[in-house]
């Protein structure tokens, strides 16, 4: 009997040991919690946020702009020459650029780079497609993926769905594989011209279409033949845009990120020449 009350008289006193010592566990738990949580809150106080001077004395990322892909011959016109690549050269360029080394990103991390001095990957480059193109999907699309990399698809929305156009199917298809939609006005009007109700056609009503096909923001604008002026940065700044796109020109010394370049891939080119064009036209 006197073994049994000892053995219970022991029990209780371990027992209450370890109540004990698991309340002291339970008070420093909310204060390693605290910590944490205020380590993580001076992190994104301490955040890096970069001015326009400061944009623009990054390393500009290479910006590829390509337009048609399909054949053509000589005695195409000048500007089909231009604005289209022929099948074989694109195939031939997107292999060039993946044995070179490159690594596709895409708007966000763009904006996190310039703005917030976000990390890139080594030999960044961005692959863009202007005016909704349906060879854009079928050949563009399909050609990249061999390499793992991703697009940004800048669509006018009046040619949605029509003769060798991209169609809604096809635009959501390439937003859910981990491409980008983005807005490239209502039916291709320049910039400089807008005036009146023009804003909210060319930009408002396509961003809305575009997220209604999606499911997804569309944050993103490219200017019609690269067009822009500086009326134009405030009513696309409205319509919720966070980076606009123009083309190999310079850039706004305010608003840099509505001036981002880009540089259009022309057919004339060879693919030796076309990786000798992006390494000259963003090396500062």
């Amino acid at each position: 009997m006197k073994n049994y009350f000892a053995c219970l008289i022991l029990g209780l006193v371990i027992l209450e040991g370890c109540q004990s010592k698991a309340e002291e566990t339970n008070k420093e738990a909310p204060q390693k919690i605290t910590v944490v949580n205020e380590v993580e809150q001076k992190a994104e106080v301490q955040k890096v946020t970069n001015n326009a001077a400061t944009i623009l004395s990054k390393k500009e990322v290479p910006i590829l702009c390509y337009h048609n892909i399909k054949n053509f011959d000589a005695s195409a016109g000048p500007m089909t020459k231009v604005y289209s690549v022929k099948p074989a050269d694109f195939a031939a360029q997107m292999k060039a650029l993946s044995v070179a080394g490159y690594h596709t990103i895409l708007p966000a991390q763009l904006y996190e780079y310039l703005v917030h001095d976000g990390p890139l990957p080594s030999k960044p480059i961005m692959i863009t497609f202007d005016d909704t193109r349906g060879e854009q999907y079928s050949i563009g699309a399909a050609e990249m993926e061999k390499y793992g990399f991703k697009g940004v698809f800048f669509v006018m929305t009046v040619s949605i769905n029509r003769p060798n156009y991209l169609s809604k199917e096809q635009i959501k298809e390439l937003s859910d594989t981990g491409n980008v939609i983005a807005a490239h006005t209502w039916d291709h009007h320049m910039v400089t011209k807008y005036s009146g109700d023009d804003w909210n056609t060319q930009l408002v009503k396509p961003k809305a279409k575009l997220e209604e096909i999606t499911g997804t923001p569309v944050s993103y604008f490219a200017y019609p033949f690269g067009l822009w002026n500086t009326a134009a940065i405030p009513e696309i700044k409205k319509s919720g845009y966070q980076m606009a796109f123009i083309l190999s020109t310079k850039r706004d010394s305010i608003d840099p990120l509505y001036t981002i370049r880009r540089m259009i891939v022309s057919g004339t080119w060879n693919t030796e020449g076309m990786m000798k064009a992006t390494e000259s036209t963003f090396t500062k």
